[in-house]
This record gives structure tokens, sequence and C-alpha cells, in this order.
């Protein structure tokens, strides 16, 4: 109890010391004199900028709006410089009162100016810098994070408010984790997380143009690559900070007995996704038939494959059912696919016509090879017509398969017309005896 009693003593000593500090700051510069003056030229400052940023802002809005022609990223770059209008004229007007005030007056009657002068302009640069980072949430953080380190910089409270941070700790016997140390692990791991992700989109882009490698082994490379860059990432910002990396093997343990219990669908999944680019059976651009989804392979990711239909719609199929269930990949080993269509013609009709007019006008169908001809067979007597089938090949079935077929029926259709063929539909013929003695009555 009387060891806990101490160890929070230099903490206490530490909060009382920045608060007396900040305090005396205060004070100091609400006494009467240049210090006051000083605050209150910085106030009128920012009251300035904020009028000049709703006046500007405006009549920079509606000049954009004008600005129809300039390309996309200058528009997108004039709406952020709109966006931060208010700390680029608040750090110009600082400058300027700073700037000439020096030289009417003494340096220290304009050291608070050039003080906020300075931290203005700071926070304007990383307003823009942190734009670099695309994620919204993200963004917010770095931003504020950086505002908040330049600002105890200029204030000169940097190495209290690290002293502080590292007091602020938890102890579990040997093991001691401070704020500090989060802190520095969430700023080493998030720098090492945005060079990796970097790192990873550029050799992704060069293992997709590379010609050599199949297409489901791009994939899989870029999956390798990525899992070792963001591991490698966070383990060595671990490190970097002087975590013990060896206190993760419980936290390993844990994970390993939930995935087990709990994550079997998951890791189903992923295991299943790496099966799947390992034997090439789906590679992206293929076409399969997974139950009543038919369509091409968009992308192949560790936990679902997306699939687009025709009409537009993406499904998203875990790669389980991929393994598990029955599939029908229409150019697993080529892109060739052959397609059926059945009709009939009346029996007058000479099928030796009606098979050459078939074969001719599914050859002058665009898609249907020519390399490997259509055929022509009779599959049948029915009772209203003589029943053929039509077979074709086409090499590119993404391009749809109900449209195909749709084409070389109507070119069935119009050459039938031309050729005289007629195609009959069935006909029932009704007809009504009567008796012709008629019903005999009792009597007659």
């Amino acid at each position: 109890m009387e060891d806990d009693i101490l160890e929070t003593i230099p903490l206490r000593d530490e909060l009382l010391s920045l608060w007396a500090q900040a305090s005396g700051m205060v004070a100091d510069m609400l006494q009467p004199g240049w210090k006051l003056w000083q605050c209150f030229i910085i106030l009128g400052l920012v009251l300035l900028a904020w009028v000049l940023r709703r006046l500007a802002g405006d009549a920079m809005t509606r000049w954009m709006r004008n600005q129809t022609g300039r390309p996309k990223w200058q528009l997108r770059w004039l709406v952020i410089v709109r966006n931060r209008l208010g700390l680029v004229i608040f750090a110009l007007l600082g400058w300027a009162v700073f700037l000439v005030m020096r030289e009417v007056t003494w340096p220290s009657r304009s050291y608070l100016i050039g003080l906020a002068a300075t931290m203005g302009t700071a926070w304007m640069v990383v307003s823009f810098v942190a734009r670099l980072v695309r994620n919204p949430f993200l963004r917010k953080i770095v931003t504020w994070g950086l505002w908040i380190y330049v600002t105890l910089f200029y204030l000169g409270v940097l190495d209290e408010t690290r002293q502080l941070l590292n007091d602020l700790a938890i102890e579990f016997g040997t093991f001691r984790v401070s704020a500090l140390g989060i802190v520095t692990a969430l700023v080493a791991i998030g720098v090492l997380f945005a060079g990796a992700r970097v790192l990873a989109r550029t050799t992704a882009s060069r293992i997709s143009k590379n010609e050599d490698i199949s297409p489901s082994m791009r994939v899989l490379v870029v999956k390798l690559v990525q899992i070792v860059l963001y591991v490698g990432a966070f383990f060595l910002g671990l490190k970097a900070v002087g975590f013990d990396l060896t206190g993760l093997a419980v936290l390993s343990g844990a994970i390993g007995v939930g995935l087990g219990f709990g994550l079997q669908k998951v890791v189903s999944n992923l295991v299943s996704g790496f099966i799947i680019l390992l034997d090439k059976s789906i590679k992206p651009g293929d076409v399969i038939t997974i139950g009543d989804t038919f369509g091409w392979i968009n992308s192949l990711t560790a936990r679902y494959v997306s699939i687009t239909t025709r009409d537009g719609k993406e499904y998203l199929i875990p790669n389980e059912d991929l393994i598990t269930g029955q599939v029908v990949n229409w150019s697993h080993s080529n892109s060739f696919v052959r397609l059926d269509i059945f009709f009939g013609t009346a029996y007058g009709d000479d099928p030796h016509l009606v098979r050459k007019v078939a074969i001719e006008a599914a050859v002058d169908t665009p898609r249907v090879l020519k390399s490997t001809p259509p055929v022509c067979h009779i599959v049948g007597f029915g009772d209203s017509s003589v029943d053929y089938i039509l077979r074709f090949w086409i090499a590119d079935p993404t391009q749809g398969l109900t449209n195909i077929r749709g084409n070389v029926y109507l070119a069935l259709w119009d050459a039938f017309r031309e050729a005289g063929i007629s195609i009959p539909f069935p006909q029932r013929e009704v007809r009504v005896l009567a008796d012709a003695a008629g019903p005999q009555t009792p009597g007659d």
C-alpha cells in the first residue's frame, strides 16, 4: 500500500507542476501591459480572419462554380484551399502584424503575436499535409495529433507532457505499459503501416502487369506480400518502442482458441481462398455458374469471390461454397463454349434444305465461330414438326449467352422466311357429331 502511494507522488507532482506552469502563463499574460495587449490583438486577428474567411469563401465558391473547364484535380485542390481559408488568412495577418510591430516597437512587445503566427502557420501546413491520408477517420486522427504536437512544441511544454504521459502507466509485475509507450507505438505502427501500404500498392501494380505469372498466382502473391508487409509493420512498430514480443505468446494462444471455436467459417473461407488460388480452379475473368448465379469473376479476396452478372448485380460468394459446391467454369482451360438451340419445321419442308439454311444462318451471326463450324441434326419426329438441334461455338462467354442465342434464333427466323420454310405450331380440330335419327320417344 505504501509503495502504491509513493508511486503516485511523482505523477501528482508532475500534474501540479504543469498546472502551476499553465496558470502562471495565463496570469502573466493577463497582467496589464504589452502581453495583455498582444492577447487582444491575437483575438482581433482571429475575429478578422473569421469574417474575411466568410466573405472570401463565398466569393471563391461562386468563382469555382464558373470554372467548369478546369481539370478535376485543380477543382479539388481549390476546394481544399477554400476549406482552410481561415487558417491561411490568420497566418498571413499574424505575420504581417508581427513584422510591422517588430519594426516600430521592441521585439518583446510582439513575441506572442509571432508565436501565434508561427503556430497558425504550423496548423495550416498540418491541415494540408494530412490530405495525403485518404481515410477520413484516420485523417482526423493524424490532423489532431499533429496539431497537439506542434502546439506543445511551440509552447515549450513538450518535455513536461512527455514525462507526464510516461508516469501514467499500468504495471503487472515486471510488465509496464505507459500512456507515452502506447502513443509512441500507435505513431510508429501508423507510419510503418502507411509505408507498408505504399509498398504493397507498388508491388501489386508491378505483379499485376507481369504477364509471365498466371492471374490466380498474381492474386496469391499480392495477398502474401500484403500479409507479410502489414504483419511485419505491426511487430516492428511494437519492437521499436520496446514492447516485449514474447508476451504475445499467451495472446496468440487465446486467439488460436478463439479461431477454433468462434471463427470456424472465417478461417474456412480464408483457407479455401488460398486453395482456390493455388490449384488455379478459378481466376479473375473466368465465367462461372454456381447455383442459379451466372457471371464472370471480378476479384478474389481472402473471404469471398466477387461475381458480376449480365444484369449488373454483384454477388459475393464465400470461398467455402466454391470448394464444397459444384461450380461450372465456362472458361477453365479455354474460353470456347458450345451452345445448343432447338427448333422444329413442318413435315412438308425438305430436311436437307432446313439443315443447310440453319447452318448458314448461324455462321453469318456475329460472335459465332467459323473456325469450328456449326452443325445441325434431326433429333426426332414430333407430333406437329420435325425437331432439330443446332450446335455452334463461341469464344467470348463473358459477353453473355442469352443474347447470342437470341441472335441465332432471329437469324433462323429471317432465313426460314426467305427460304419458304415454315415453323409449325400445334393445331387441334374439334368435330361435333350429331345423331342423324335423333332420340326415340315412347308412342312413336
